[in-house]
């Protein structure tokens, strides 16, 4: 069969009690002292083998309880849960870590959760303290580490083990610059293995990127179940429609250091300098005008000279927060030259700037050659007011003819 996953009218109802009480009242009396909560509604889902399915939807919409019934840390109040082979998941990293325990022992202790044995663990032993890179300290409890070394152990515990199915909860990059990559190109490999993977994050932009199915829950039901693209431009429009009464007016922005740093970051990728100009004007706060001005945003930054070339995107929003348009090097083929120290620089131009008037808010992102895995991001950097002379509406120009 090809089916790796597949939930039988399964749901799950949660019990809120107003005080601690009203838990022993209710064993009492057998009259129901709580309110119920229902996370999931009764529902139908399988999932084939080898799919890199995203999960997407609102805190509360009952993500993080599914990924639990699919890894059997949840039991479900109704129907089943079949999982085929041996399952992985990062939910809470570190969750069933004991913190008096060494870093040694709670190797052992969560890979006999995960169904392995002695010999097993003592095999993969070596590649766990290889990948977390904290080799000395193991023998030291784990209440003595700090939250990124805590965060390595339980990501090289949770990933080293070869799964059937991998569960990915908001845990995709942790760590430090360098061993965020390292987490990133683990994932990777999974997915390049034909690995089942489930992804559920905010970031749409990398659940789009990576997945091959997405999946949108809203209030504990499957709102939608389809293409990637089409699911997360409706969820979008959905966001977009939730913050409608909410405009966003951001009011920082980024301060990014001029001069490069001769230090070359290690596994990584670092923003050194945006700048951005209108018709020869520097500065965080522009005006330009609509089809004439011309618009340019500049990009500097240092790599990991062993890393692969870093990409760059750019997105343009709206005053109501809303993506107005967007921009990326690998999109359009472009590749960023750097020198011998890892140092690169790019500019993006809009010769005559298409947005009508409004003001927009310029984001930039610093990407992975494959422009998934995010390096760096630097928020809101400038702000450009933009006038027109013409009486066109909506947010945009576009080209176009009568005949």
């Amino acid at each position: 069969m090809n089916t790796a996953i597949h939930l039988d009218n399964i749901s799950k109802i949660y019990k809120r009690y107003s005080h601690g009480i009203d838990r022993l009242r209710e064993i009492i009396t057998h009259h129901p002292c709580h309110q119920a909560f229902t996370a999931l509604h009764p529902m139908n889902l399988t999932i084939l083998k080898g799919q890199v399915i995203g999960i997407v939807g609102k805190n509360g919409a009952g993500k993080s309880t599914l990924l639990k019934l699919v890894a059997g840390t949840l039991h479900p109040d109704q129907g089943h849960c079949h999982v085929m082979g041996r399952v992985a998941a990062l939910l809470e990293l570190g969750g069933g870590f004991h913190p008096e325990m060494s870093g040694r022992e709670n190797v052992y202790l969560n890979g006999a959760m995960m169904g392995l044995d002695t010999k097993d663990i003592n095999d993969l032993y070596d590649e766990i303290v290889a990948f977390a890179e904290i080799s000395e300290f193991m023998e030291q409890p784990v209440k003595t580490y700090s939250s990124g070394m805590f965060m390595r152990l339980a990501f090289a515990v949770a990933t080293c083990v070869e799964p059937d199915v991998l569960i990915v909860d908001e845990a995709l990059s942790v760590g430090d610059g360098a061993f965020a990559r390292k987490s990133f190109n683990r994932f990777m490999q999974f997915k390049e293995n034909g690995k089942t993977i489930l992804f559920c994050s905010h970031a749409t932009y990398q659940v789009e990127a990576i997945c091959d199915r997405v999946i949108w829950l809203d209030k504990g039901q499957i709102r939608l179940d389809g293409d990637p693209s089409g699911v997360i431009s409706a969820y979008n429009d959905f966001l977009a429609q939730q913050d409608a009464l909410k405009i966003a007016q951001p009011t920082e922005t980024a301060s990014l250091p001029t001069t490069p740093t001769p230090i070359t970051p290690q596994g990584t990728a670092q923003i050194k300098n945006i700048v951005v100009e209108v018709d020869g004007i520097i500065g965080q706060t522009l005006e330009a005008l609509s089809l004439q001005s011309h618009v340019r945003i500049q990009v500097d930054f240092i790599a990991d000279v062993n890393l692969p070339t870093p990409t760059v995107g750019i997105v343009i929003l709206g005053a109501d927060g809303k993506i107005v348009t967007s921009a990326g090097s690998k999109n359009d083929n472009v590749i960023v030259q750097c020198n011998e120290y890892g140092q690169g620089s790019i500019n993006l131009h809009f010769e005559k700037f298409g947005l009508l008037k409004g003001e927009y808010w310029i984001d930039v992102y610093l990407l992975c050659e494959k422009a998934i895995h995010v390096y760096e991001e630097a928020r809101n950097v400038a702000k450009i007011k933009v006038n027109q002379q013409s009486l066109e509406l909506g947010i945009a120009s576009l080209p176009h003819y009568w005949e």
